[in-house]
């Protein structure tokens, strides 16, 4: 099971810290890129929010207000700019951060140190910013991570413990074993009988979003501020005999790219591959949602009906509670008998975003 401190790591810079109003209206003044993602700024006197970078005249200062998120603007009333497109995901990475992924792809057991970065004419507090804000964890530690995920891999494939320390970039065998340990919770001797869940971080129009996937597929996506996101994460590593590390996936490059897709509003069939443990029940539930077509809604009774369980209006709802994968998984076309929004763990906010956005482009995305 994944340990406390670890599971703690990920969650803890789940929200956003906003810099001081002074230091947003000077980036928001030199539309300083840096800033992107800190802050969203807020003009009083159009109702409009607007990016750091955003191009549109700047207003007086007494006019402005700052926000952590997008969310936070929206459910103060007010609009996306349409020159800035706030609420459009912004780029994952930039070529820099690009240059350093793939070194780390290529060289897993490599070490690039802040001196490292300045040698190749980066500011290593631009890096550190850039995974603390993607990531919710440091340059260094990504790396770190990046090589404990590299020893799990050697150990699943036989490799002795003593070659996997050294050849994954590890000073000692001591020391090692207490990285391990740390982050896994087992010796590495025992690490051979677990799986392992990766874990990365995405933005969204709609706020941060944690994705686990495994060999399989994607087996969690879901907004950082779910109440039940550690119950889900913990739920995960007992069903699975998995152990979650922050690292990269086969699968996580299609989900970025089809996400990106959705919220651009060109995409409404998702095709990257799922795997969603449950019960029987909750699993036939789950998939039944994904029937639910683009740009529509159905009741948590004629979701019943469908099923065959017309009596089982209380057990559908339970189980659409208890899908991990949103929007992929769309439980959130599932509204009351009524036509209100009802029971949307993301917040009925977004649930409301979602459903406008799908009606909406219906007729285009494909």
């Amino acid at each position: 099971m994944l340990p406390t401190s670890s599971l703690s790591l990920m969650l803890m810079t789940a929200e956003p810290i906003i810099p001081t109003a002074a230091e947003c209206y000077q980036a928001l003044l030199t539309k300083d890129g840096t800033y992107e993602g800190r802050f969203i700024a807020a003009v009083k006197t159009t109702g409009i929010f607007c990016r750091p970078t955003c191009s549109a005249r700047k207003p007086k200062p007494e006019n402005v207000e700052f926000f952590a998120t997008t969310k936070e603007a929206l459910l103060r009333g007010y609009r996306p700019c349409k020159v800035c497109t706030p609420l459009a995901a912004r780029d994952t990475a930039p070529e820099f951060i690009q240059t350093l992924l793939h070194q780390l792809s290529q060289q897993p057991a490599i070490k690039i140190t802040d001196f490292d970065l300045r040698e190749q004419g980066l500011e290593p507090a631009t890096v550190r910013r850039w995974f603390q804000r993607q990531h919710g964890i440091t340059f260094q530690a990504y790396q770190r991570l990046n090589r404990i995920n590299l020893a799990f891999q050697k150990l699943q494939r036989g490799e002795t413990v003593t070659a996997t320390a050294f050849d994954s970039g590890f000073e000692s065998l001591s020391g090692f074993q207490d990285s391990f340990k740390a982050v896994f919770g087992v010796a590495p001797t025992q690490g051979r009988q677990q799986q392992l869940i990766n874990l990365t971080r995405l933005e969204t129009p709609l706020g941060t979003m944690l994705a686990c996937g495994t060999e399989q597929g994607i087996c969690l996506l879901e907004f950082t501020d779910r109440r039940m996101l550690e119950t889900e994460l913990k739920d995960l590593t007992r069903r699975l005999n998995a152990t979650i590390v922050q690292s990269d996936n086969p699968h996580f490059a299609l989900l970025r790219t089809q996400l990106t897709e959705y919220f651009a509003g060109h995409r409404q069939q998702f095709s990257v591959p799922l795997h969603a443990p449950g019960t029987a029940f909750q699993q036939a539930v789950w998939q039944e949602l994904g029937r639910i077509p683009y740009g529509t809604t159905r009741s948590y009774g004629q979701q019943a009906a469908t099923l065959g369980r017309p009596s089982a209006v209380r057990a559908v709802a339970t189980a659409n509670g208890m899908n991990r994968i949103a929007i992929l998984v769309p439980c959130h076309r599932v509204i009351g008998a009524d036509g209100h929004l009802t029971g949307y763990a993301g917040g009925l906010w977004r649930k409301q975003w979602l459903l406008e956005l799908e009606q909406k482009t219906a007729g285009t995305a494909r």
